[in-house]
């Protein structure tokens, strides 16, 4: 029988990655496994999109408003898994949850099909794909 010990679930608000998310407190209750809820801010791609610099006080907006995500994301989970830690990463979300999931030795990485990030992340084809396509860990897209 395959045993999740360490669940780790993309989030970023979106009606996706809340599904996803309650996808991830069942198998992480089921399994009596810890549950890790991350977001990611890509600031790159958001200061390569200007034309001119990015305002800081956006930066830190779009920080603020992750960590709000994570801890509500948080709060949902409490109690109902057996210990739930979240994170707010910088970087492409991609890679971002890959290298997260390799730093907790993740068992099994939970993502929505679409997100609130940028524009380029609209489609299966960016995040979500690239996860499957590049995780050494079982994933589940959740629609």
């Amino acid at each position: 029988m395959v045993m999740f010990k360490k669940v780790l679930v993309g989030y970023d608000g979106s009606s996706h990655s809340k599904k996803a998310l309650e996808v991830a407190v069942e198998i992480a209750s089921k399994f009596d496994a810890d549950l890790y809820i991350v977001e990611a801010v890509d600031t790159a791609t958001i200061i390569g999109m200007g034309q001119s610099p990015i305002p800081q006080e956006l930066i830190d907006q779009l920080f603020s408003r992750a960590k709000d995500d994570v801890k509500q994301a948080s709060e949902l989970a409490k109690g109902k898994v057996h210990s739930v830690s979240g994170e707010v990463l910088d970087g492409d979300p991609a890679n971002a949850i890959l290298e997260y999931a390799e730093r907790v030795k993740a068992d099994l990485i939970v993502t929505g099909t679409r997100g609130l990030s940028t524009w380029k992340k609209l489609f299966l084809g960016s995040v979500s794909s690239r996860i499957v396509s590049e995780s050494k860990v079982p994933v589940l897209v959740v629609r």
